[in-house]
């Protein structure tokens, strides 16, 4: 009776050593067939135009008498206006900012002969939905300092001259998306033709991030500066392979 309880005793752990090594032997298929995944990436692109210009023109008067100094400074405002609307730009929505006054009299550190007591500043910004028309005007800015409008040199707004925004973005999304992820598909398929394979899947996605570019990218040139420019995203997906 011992001898038989010890043989069925062997037969429950034979059988449970089997079971434990058929399921141990699946579990790493599992893993390695999940290890098994090629990452793609598809790449979707569009030319945009910018829909808004902001156009900050920084002025300065120097005068000794302030009276003056401000009298100048609101004819050049005037010129602006009419510089403005001369290339067809509606002056309504332009704005007067940051009106500052600098008395060097008040400066007790000041020690140097000052040729104008007081200095002026105030800046003009443009905000102008015909961005083309904005871009015409810059060029012309010539006009403005033949007639004495003289412009500040700080750096308040980065390197000057008109900033174009493309504000149309959540349009584009959809399609760019779809044709990004198709083009990461495309890919795929073809890895696994060429490995004698086949997808089974998506491991993982990863949609990535819009970009706004400069159309003509180089040293120097910023995407802002330009009116044209190029949207871009980058999908990076992960597919199963069988």
């Amino acid at each position: 009776m011992q001898n038989r309880n010890l043989i069925i005793s062997s037969i429950f752990v034979a059988v449970g050593l089997t079971l434990a090594g058929w399921f141990a032997g699946q579990g790493v298929l599992r893993a390695r067939t999940a290890e098994r995944y090629v990452t793609v990436k598809g790449v979707a692109e569009r030319p945009a135009r910018a829909e808004l210009a902001l156009w900050p023109l920084r002025l300065a008067v120097s005068e000794n008498d302030l009276a003056r100094g401000h009298a100048k400074m609101a004819a050049d405002v005037h010129q602006i206006r009419l510089f403005l609307t001369r290339h067809g730009i509606d002056t309504a929505g332009i704005a007067l900012q940051d009106f500052a006054v600098n008395d060097a009299f008040s400066n007790q550190y000041q020690t140097d002969r000052i040729a104008s007591r007081y200095v002026i500043r105030q800046t003009v910004m443009v905000r102008s939905t015909e961005p083309e028309k904005v871009l015409a005007a810059s060029q012309s800015i010539g006009e403005l300092v033949e007639v004495g409008v003289v412009f500040s040199s700080g750096n308040e707004y980065g390197g000057g001259g008109p900033t174009f925004l493309f504000k149309g973005l959540s349009d584009l999304k959809p399609k760019m998306i779809a044709e990004a992820t198709a083009e990461a598909r495309a890919a795929a398929e073809q890895f696994a033709r060429d490995s004698k394979s086949h997808i089974a899947g998506i491991r993982r996605a990863n949609q990535g991030l819009f970009e706004i570019r400069a159309r003509d990218e180089a040293q120097g040139v910023r995407e802002e500066n330009q009116i044209d420019k190029t949207v871009r995203v980058v999908t990076t997906v992960e597919y199963l392979l069988k």
